[in-house]
């Protein structure tokens, strides 16, 4: 019973701290972190105790699963060419630069653990982002910093996993390392597809045999990146790239016919688990702070000194990482846009300013990846052998996790001051256009729907026609006010007959505009993002609509 009391007490504080960062102006991660280090305070003396490969297991997927089914795929491959460099290349870099500089600041940290640190805190967060800029990033800036968070977790941790192997086993070569590297991403990206693919058959064979139930198609839906994950480890593949690509995938799979109230639920179910997961990791990462300081200082004779240097090194890694970031922006992109402008190939390519540069570096906040991460490290790397300066680890995680949230809670407003706030106009017109598309495919089904009594052709009669429908269409309404006082079995049926004639005409109506919508994204003429608000406004009006019989 403790521990479910702690999950509802935890779940409780989650809901809290939204209210909280409504009316506290710090980011709702920094006001969950505060919370949880209180909840840990010896007065409250609430403590959970973490199962690091429970905790890998339980949040990292899901969060992955998300982030690749709400990436826009349009913009994704728009940008491809910097999203890739910062991904790939900028994680590369980072734990070279990083991992050496934290082995030579801190000796006692073996080489390959230092290599896996620098990975760990490569992915970055761009949700965190979000929030602290409020909606002010230029678009074309946060496109680069979702596409970089969605890659760059799947690298990152990769390539922690492997600098992991290495500390543990003392073995390592850069050849077989790359090879087994490849054969593992691409393994498991290969695994999250066809899974995806496959469970997406499944349930369209389900609904073609009428079973339709959403609860159900939402359970696979929510299973689906726990499987895949599971199913790429067992076969030695990377398990965190399979919950991506799965995710990504699902993305085109979830536009299945007759699968409105499905949508409509999983929209609502996949909202709520993100916001749980997000919030439960930093409150985790709070209740464990007090642990992390004191497990960093037990071996020594003074604590505030002690912490006191912990923490100037826990700085200079920071600053180490902000610069590399920095270095890498400013050096490799201007390259890249060189050498886009020499081939004659800009397309995707964005210029950057000395604002732009700084607001790419600030805006890598480290968050939920990192954190689920670095408690991942296991207890002992051999039976009665701890794994070499583990807390310490934690420690700095925890502590770059915290300096990143602060200083773009500094900076991105101060680097955002006067610039104007431009919206995106690509994205409103695109949605505008697709309204426009979808509401013309709509009248031409209702224009050509027979309508049983309306065979006159005359001039007089097409006008007749016309004012009956706006006259039917007025009194319906009052109808509908009136039927609840009507206690005659036939006006009730009438009154039945009618509505139930509005709404089939309703749903072949939104029916088409779907069919048209689909066909819009399946040209690439609307992205991800165009194609996502429009079908959630019409889910909507079909699920207010209710059953047609």
């Amino acid at each position: 019973m403790q521990t479910a009391y702690t999950v509802l007490i935890l779940l409780t504080l989650v809901g809290v701290s939204r209210l909280l960062a409504r009316v506290i102006p710090l980011p709702l991660p920094l006001v969950q972190i505060a919370a949880g280090a209180l909840l840990a305070w010896p007065t409250l003396g609430l403590h959970v105790a973490l199962d690091p490969e429970l905790f890998l297991f339980l949040f990292l997927p899901p969060l992955l699963f998300s982030d690749g089914w709400r990436m826009p795929k349009r913009d994704f491959w728009r940008y491809r060419g910097p999203i890739l460099t910062m991904a790939v290349g900028l994680v590369i870099f980072t734990v070279i630069g990083a991992g050496y500089f934290i082995h030579w600041l801190l000796p006692t940290i073996a080489l390959p653990v230092a290599f896996a640190l620098g990975a760990v805190l490569s992915p970055t967060d761009a949700v965190a982002v979000s929030a602290i800029a409020q909606d002010r990033l230029p678009a074309p800036i946060m496109r680069l910093l979702q596409g970089e968070a969605l890659m760059n977790d799947a690298t990152g941790l990769v390539t922690f996993k492997f600098a992991l192997a290495a500390a543990i086993t003392g073995v390592f070569s850069l050849t077989d390392s790359s090879l087994t590297f490849v054969l593992v991403a691409c393994g498991g990206l290969a695994v999250g597809v066809v899974l995806s693919w496959l469970v997406g058959r499944f349930r369209s064979w389900m609904i073609t045999r009428g079973w339709d139930d959403p609860a159900t198609h939402v359970v696979f839906m929510l299973l689906l990146p726990f499987a895949a994950y599971v199913l790429a480890e067992r076969l030695e593949l990377s398990g965190i790239l399979s919950a991506v690509a799965a995710g990504m995938m699902q993305s085109w799979v979830d536009l299945l016919p007759r699968q409105t109230s499905t949508r409509l639920l999983n929209r609502s179910v996949w909202t709520l688990l993100e916001f749980a997961f997000n919030g439960l990791i930093f409150l985790l990462l709070g209740l464990q702070l007090p642990d992390i300081v004191s497990a960093v200082t037990h071996d020594e004779p003074t604590l505030w000194p002690t912490l006191l240097w912990r923490c100037l090194d826990v700085l200079a890694i920071f600053v180490v990482l902000a610069v590399l970031r920095y270095v890498w922006v400013r050096s490799v992109w201007r390259l890249m846009v060189l050498v886009g402008r020499w081939r004659g190939h800009n397309e995707g390519m964005v210029e950057l300013s000395a604002r732009s540069s700084l607001l790419l570096t600030v805006g890598g906040v480290r968050g939920a990846v990192t954190l689920a991460g670095t408690l991942s490290v296991p207890m002992l790397i051999a039976a009665g052998v701890a794994f070499p300066e583990r807390d310490l680890l934690i420690f700095i995680a925890a502590g770059v996790i915290l300096l990143s949230l602060v200083v773009a809670s500094i900076c991105l407003p101060l680097l955002l001051r006067g610039l104007v706030s431009e919206p995106d106009l690509r994205l409103k017109r695109e949605v505008r256009d697709a309204w426009k598309r979808t509401a013309e495919a709509a009248i031409q089904t209702l224009e050509n729907q027979e309508i049983p009594g309306a065979t006159s052709t005359s001039p007089d009669a097409a006008q007749a026609v016309l004012a009956t429908e706006v006259k039917s269409r007025i009194m319906s309404e009052y109808r509908h006010r009136l039927e609840i006082f009507n206690d005659t079995a036939e006006a009730q049926a009438l009154a039945f007959q009618m509505d139930q004639l509005e709404k089939r005409m309703r749903v072949n109506a939104l029916r088409a505009q779907r069919l048209e919508l689909y066909s819009l994204h399946r040209h690439h003429q609307i992205g991800d993002d165009v194609l996502r608000i429009v079908l959630a406004e019409l889910d909507l009006n079909e699920a207010n609509l209710g059953v047609v019989k």
